[in-house]
């Protein structure tokens, strides 16, 4: 029998959420509490109810079972879990196993992966699968996943077996006859269905899980990376959608407007025709009492290139949502206006509800970038919760290229990490130090937040332009931004970082790759010669903090605390003792998975020794009220649900999975 709470999981939107969360003295008194999706609910906050650990007894955690997927060709670490009806389900692996694994003790249930194809093995983002997606169907539990292939599979929960009436038989041998939906065959491109598109047109894949909205499968998808591309020939990265009972298409929307569609006077050049990307590779979220579908792109067809693609190029680098049962567009925001600076989104929009003075009670969602801002927005209407103002940016020197004369800069909340970079930016502990670092940046173009990319042999007689933050961000993939929905805070875990670009000619790019996509040569294309500027003491270039937590109250749009994660790295710490300075924590320079709890913030990252250690934050304060060593670095992110009355943090530590739980889980878990 399905416990209520888990009912009112998979279908809460976020006023059911505090609802639910207000009744947690209840929770307490339960044996379960799930973890839905990727991000736990739709709305991906990845806040649980569970609240067994607390800052009391954090110290006493340990591992109660570990999970290696090493077998299964795991290495990335970037799935994170669901738990569903007593079964923990993941995906592991290059071919992408689903995987079901017991909760208590580690030990694996099922696994199932589709044969091979040709369309797999070029996978640039293989082993990159985020996790699964899952709903019911006439009483029946069901996982949905997305091959590396471009493959959308559907299986029974419980026995793995592929579901009866799904789809439609797949011309490959060794293909199921049912559970299967070939996506290639709905995106309207040319296309074998053992190889795939020819890579002369392009390229899809997919790195994040479906989302099941109401009885909708929204599919989000990835192309090769930008920064790998030099030939301006792409498919588009539309977003498909099919019935989760029979796998039936239901509609497709274009993420690169067509001839009538809003949109399409923002593709000059006629570059909407063969040129592409403009994918979801980021997980997708949900207000499901709505119906609406929130969809965070990346840029167009090159990164640090769009000379062949002139125009503002929607919906590239954009907020989308959309109806899930029709796919119309409901509202959008784009936040770089022809993005040459690989500042696709990131993660998955949060969705939160919030009280904001003047304006009430507000249905809101927020998207973390990696330019260091939040894009803040009501979620029905797409009205910024603050001005969003279009502001002057540099423009290009590179030949060719024409940028948009202003990008969106939001006034509120301030922004979490550092954006540009002067001489101000850098490290100031002595003189000398000071000195160095500006030396290392003197073949470098300095410059503020959107500074373009410079091609080799330019005017000024600079090696590369530094892009900061960089293509890493600021927020990035790997540590997905956390909220609380009974208080409204957002925790943004970023690092200072930037990216030096040098473009060279397409031709010449051209010779790094072994199979690109497309058939034409950009003018210009990301080039292997920028080489990255070095402090000569071995220490980063910048003032710290080098990675943090910044904690922003959305129903103000305040900072509310940040502090640095983990510890100063020995390096580091070993100059500063050698010259008698009083420096505080550094932070490590790691962007940190996180997890939110009524009773704490939870993130991992490393002591200055550089053992991994998991944290757990005072979510009001900022203050570390326990640390715990743990067996490995974690990457992407964290979950933690209750199962048989216990507690478990689980957290992806490369091709393994760590449990971590109270010692009386694990001494009831017989652990292995």
């Amino acid at each position: 029998m399905i416990r209520i709470e888990a009912i009112l999981k998979r279908f809460k939107t976020m006023a059911l959420t505090v609802l639910l969360l207000g009744a947690s003295g209840g929770l307490l008194a339960q044996d379960t509490v799930e973890w839905f999706t990727l991000g736990n609910d739709y709305a991906h906050t990845r806040y649980s109810a569970a609240s067994e650990i607390n800052a009391e007894n954090f110290s006493e955690l340990e591992v109660a079972w570990e999970w290696d997927g090493a077998s299964l060709g795991a290495v990335s670490g970037r799935s994170t879990p669901s738990y569903i009806n007593g079964t923990l389900y993941t995906v592991a692996g290059s071919r992408r196993h689903v995987v079901a694994i017991d909760p208590k003790t580690g030990e694996t249930l099922w696994t199932y992966r589709l044969p091979n194809t040709e369309r797999w093995a070029y996978s640039m983002r293989a082993d990159y699968g985020k996790g699964i997606g899952y709903a019911e169907v006439d009483g029946r539990g069901v996982v949905y996943m997305i091959t590396p292939g471009f493959f959308l599979t559907a299986l029974d929960a419980e026995t793995g077996a592929p579901l009866q009436g799904f789809g439609k038989p797949v011309p490959i041998d060794g293909f199921p006859e049912t559970g299967v939906v070939d996506l290639l065959a709905d995106l309207g491109h040319p296309y074998d269905p053992y190889s795939g598109i020819p890579l002369e047109t392009g390229y899809i894949t997919s790195s994040s899980p479906p989302i099941v909205v109401n009885d909708v499968i929204i599919v989000g998808n990835s192309a090769e990376q930008g920064y790998h591309q030099s030939r301006i020939e792409n498919v588009p990265g539309d977003i498909l959608a099919y019935d989760k009972r029979s796998g039936e298409f239901l509609w497709k929307f274009n993420v690169i407007p067509r001839p009538g569609e809003y949109g399409h006077e923002t593709w000059e050049n006629d570059a909407w025709q063969w040129t592409g990307d403009v994918s979801s590779w980021a997980p997708i979220s949900a207000d499901v009492e709505n119906n609406l579908v929130y969809i965070p792109t990346n840029g167009a067809t090159i990164d640090y290139y769009g000379g062949f693609r002139p125009g503002d190029n929607l919906y590239g680098t954009s907020l989308i949502a959309l109806n899930a049962s029709t796919g119309e567009r409901a509202w959008h925001f784009q936040m770089v206006h022809h993005d040459i600076w690989n500042y696709d989104n990131p993660t998955a929009p949060v969705l939160l509800d919030l009280n904001i003075p003047g304006q009430g009670a507000v249905p809101a969602i927020a998207q973390v970038t990696k330019q260091s801002y939040v894009y803040a927005f009501n979620r029905l209407t797409g009205e910024p919760l603050w001005p969003i103002v279009e502001r002057p940016v540099p423009q290009s020197l590179v030949p060719g290229e024409t940028l948009s004369p202003t990008q969106p800069f939001p006034t509120r909340p301030a922004p979490f990490d550092m954006q540009g970079v002067s001489i101000d930016d850098l490290v100031d502990w002595t003189p000398q130090l000071r000195q160095q670092a500006i030396n290392a940046f003197a073949d470098y173009q300095m410059g503020p937040l959107f500074n373009p990319p410079l091609h080799r042999d330019n005017d000024i007689g600079k090696r590369a332009s530094m892009i900061c933050p960089g293509g890493g961000g600021g927020a990035n993939i790997t540590a997905p931004a956390v909220a609380d929905p009974t208080t409204g805070y957002l925790y943004v875990s970023s690092h200072s970082a930037c990216s030096p670009v040098q473009l060279v000619p397409g031709e010449e790019a051209d010779l790094q790759y072994d199979a690109p996509t497309g058939t034409t040569f950009s003018q210009y294309a990301n080039g292997p010669g920028a080489g990255a500027p070095r402090h000569a003491a071995g220490i980063p270039l910048y003032k710290p903090p080098y990675s943090r937590i910044t904690a922003i109250d959305m129903n103000t749009g305040e900072h509310a605390w940040m502090i640095p994660t983990g510890e100063t790295p020995a390096r580091v710490q070993a100059l500063i003792d050698d010259l008698n300075l009083d420096v505080p924590n550094t932070g490590t320079g790691a962007l940190v998975p996180m997890v939110v709890t009524p009773n704490m913030l939870v993130y991992s990252d490393t002591d200055s020794a550089g053992t991994p250690m998991l944290y757990a934050i005072n979510k009001a304060t900022g203050n570390i009220d326990g640390a715990v060593e743990v067996p490995d670095r974690s990457r992407y992110g964290m979950s933690t649900w209750v199962h048989d009355g216990h507690q478990y943090i689980i957290l992806q530590t490369g091709a393994k999975l760590t449990a971590m739980a109270l010692p009386g889980a694990a001494a009831e878990s017989g652990a292995h």
